[in-house]
């Protein structure tokens, strides 16, 4: 058995930190055999989920500096090998971002997801977290970078900020309402305007590619925003994949291994 065939036999755990929640997993390859959602993850659990699963390799990606997350990435580097995660780590795609010093860790993770996970094909990765977040890759591994909106919570907390009487509105991911009062006024206003945001982004990203654009579709708003899309044209295009991230930290994992023998 070469070390490569022994490689993916192996666990290995990735992390994404992000504004609200963190996520871990374990991978057996591309199988992912255990995954968690924690508000904060602390280093002696992370011990204890290297031990149970005997992992091998690790990386993590953060919204934060690194500094933040030094405690957890010593835990990583004694005892896994800890794949530093930036991007510099490109996996095999093609990076044409002008400020990569600057690019979300996150951001940069969904487009290795996508490139490994749907080869040879046009991508349009959307986000729908604390912001919405539109990456596209082409079919040829090009990334040339994306775009970034308000997400829906940011919008809400935005139009009480800046006006003098709109109320901040509550809204816990129930269908839109017919603008009959203020309030509902602005869940109208806010939540259509998303929808209608990401009809816009994916058929101009079917313009763009002369054909159907795969769309990837992440973030704590993903499934409500999917409603709303499901009986769109757009609908046979779309995949919901929640764990877009942490495979794109797998995908680094494994292409690094690779590439070091």
């Amino acid at each position: 058995m070469s070390k490569i065939d022994s490689f993916v036999r192996m666990h290995h755990l990735v992390i994404d930190i992000g504004n609200t929640n963190s996520k871990l997993a374990v991978f057996k390859d591309r199988e992912l055999v255990e995954f968690q959602k924690h508000e904060k993850i602390f280093k002696e659990h992370l011990s204890n989920i290297i031990s149970k699963w005997n992992v091998s390799h690790s990386s993590l990606s953060s919204v934060a500096a690194e500094s933040e997350d030094h405690d957890l990435i010593n835990v990583l580097r004694s005892q896994t090998e800890y794949v530093a995660f930036s991007a510099s780590k490109t996996a095999g795609v093609q990076n044409y971002y002008e400020s990569s010093a600057t690019l979300g860790l996150d951001r940069w993770a969904k487009v290795i997801a996508a490139y490994h996970l749907y080869p040879g094909m046009d991508c349009l990765i959307i986000d729908a977290g604390s912001c919405i977040t539109y990456d596209r890759l082409n079919a040829a591994g090009e990334y040339f970078g994306g775009s970034i909106s308000l997400g829906l919570s940011m919008r809400f907390k935005a139009l009480h900020h800046f006006t003098g009487r709109l109320p901040l509105v509550e809204w816990h991911g129930t269908a839109i309402p017919e603008g009959r009062d203020t309030g509902s006024a602005i869940q109208n206003g806010v939540l259509q305007g998303a929808v209608y945001e990401l009809t816009g982004f994916i058929e101009n990203g079917n313009k763009v590619s002369g054909s159907s654009t795969k769309v990837l579709f992440t973030g704590g708003d993903a499934e409500f925003l999917l409603g709303e899309l499901k009986n769109s044209i757009f609908a046979p295009q779309i995949i919901h994949d929640p764990y877009l991230v942490l495979k794109g930290l797998n995908e680094v994992i494994l292409f690094e291994y690779v590439q070091k023998d």
